[in-house]
């Protein structure tokens, strides 16, 4: 059985991934700063979920050996979903003037730090699967958006280059390391507004989950069996 470890699994894009990689029969270890949720019963439940808070760097490499024991001697696919983009007080967007430091400092620990020493940690059980690791970047990291926060933006941003730069080392491992850059995908943490945004779309709707899941799907599994160091823009030509 192939295991997959995902982060950020407690909504939206990460519960559409345990269900497509369930589905096709793999064990499937979750991560999130939450309890396991009782509303999504996938294989393995909460015996395969651990609660973390990827933005305290102890705490993650805590966490660490926990999740080895569940993983064993192979690790086949680890997606680094997580993400936050703080907003302000009134929900607004926060951009370089009024962001504060320590905000910063939380923003980049979850969406890029998190990412880098997970895949170290567990560099050989990935290389005994010649595995893939799949980082989950944005359409914000290449583009000022309305809603995304700019330490959200320029997280994502630097986790492109990361996977660069993962896939360069990861490589003569035999581990493929790849990214995906979602763009508006119909989830319900969605910002106020974002349906307007399909008007400048040029297919016109928002994305669903299910194809997000299904791109990650494909880049951990032999379909992929070439592709590393690269990222697939998941926005139906946004980023045009």
């Amino acid at each position: 059985m192939r295991t997959l470890l995902l982060t950020g699994a407690s909504r939206g894009i990460g519960h559409a991934t345990v269900r497509r990689f369930n589905a096709e029969g793999w064990k499937v270890i979750t991560c999130s700063r939450h309890p396991f949720p009782a509303e999504c019963p996938w294989g393995g439940g909460a015996a395969h979920h651990v609660q973390i808070d990827l933005a305290s760097p102890n705490d993650v490499i805590e966490k660490v050996e926990i999740i080895r024991a569940m993983i064993g001697t192979r690790l086949d696919a680890l997606v680094n979903n997580a993400g936050i983009s703080p907003k302000g007080a009134n929900g607004e967007r926060l951009n370089t003037l009024n962001t504060d430091l320590r905000t910063w400092g939380q923003v980049f620990h979850v969406n890029f730090f998190a990412s880098v020493v997970l895949a170290r940690c567990l560099k050989d059980e990935l290389a005994a699967a010649r595995g893939a690791v799949v980082n989950v970047t944005s359409i914000a990291g290449a583009r000022v958006h309305p809603f995304a926060g700019a330490a959200y933006a320029t997280s994502k941003a630097a986790l492109a280059a990361l996977t660069r730069e993962m896939a360069h080392d990861f490589g003569p491992l035999g581990v493929r390391v790849n990214a995906i850059a979602p763009g508006e995908i119909r989830t319900d943490i969605l910002s106020p507004g974002t349906e307007k945004l399909t008007e400048t779309i040029p297919m016109r709707r928002l994305g669903e989950p299910s194809e997000v899941a299904d791109t990650i799907y494909f880049l951990c599994t032999e379909p992929s069996s070439y592709i590393s160091g690269t990222e697939i823009e998941i926005n139906g030509a946004q980023h045009v």
